[in-house]
């Protein structure tokens, strides 16, 4: 696999959704998106039609723990927190440098992971940043499709 990412510099986005806190080992994604899907239309402010896959580590995040805690949202993009449905959370990412890979394939296949934090990383001019992983679910994204497009930005930071 020989995937280049572009570099990013993102600008701060208000984001409306819902959140549950897992680890890989006790995987709550599905849980998490049927939860939020049924009721996306009530956020009345978005920007775009895509959604955000987000994930935010307690600690930095550990390649070889499986079962380290983080908090995974299923959100999108608003305008303002204005109009917040209720059950529903805010969150202000904050803006930063993201490492952004356009990825075709399965969003469950790991092959994809294990590039970008076991090959590309360590030979970029870029660490790992303490900050929230996610991925953008547009238009060409299809849930259990080899041939789904998504975006996945992982944050990072100069080696100095």
């Amino acid at each position: 696999m020989e995937l280049q990412p572009r570099i990013e510099h993102l600008k701060e986005k208000k984001l409306i959704g819902k959140h549950l806190k897992m680890s890989l080992v006790e995987n709550k994604t599905v849980e998490l998106w049927r939860n939020f899907m049924p009721r996306r239309k009530e956020i009345t402010n978005k920007l775009t039609s895509d959604f955000i896959s987000m994930q935010i580590y307690e600690e930095t995040m550990n390649l070889n723990d499986m079962s380290q805690k983080f908090e995974k949202w299923a959100v999108t993009e608003v305008a303002n927190f204005d109009h917040v449905p209720d059950g529903m959370e805010t969150f202000t990412l904050q803006s930063g440098l993201y490492a952004v890979f356009d990825y075709k394939g399965l969003s469950t296949d790991s092959q994809i992971f294990i590039y970008i934090y076991g090959t590309w990383l360590p030979n970029s001019a870029y660490l790992l940043d303490d900050r929230p992983h996610f991925e953008v679910l547009g238009d060409k994204y299809k849930n259990g499709d080899p041939n789904s497009e998504e975006e996945i930005w992982i944050p990072i930071k100069p080696k100095s």
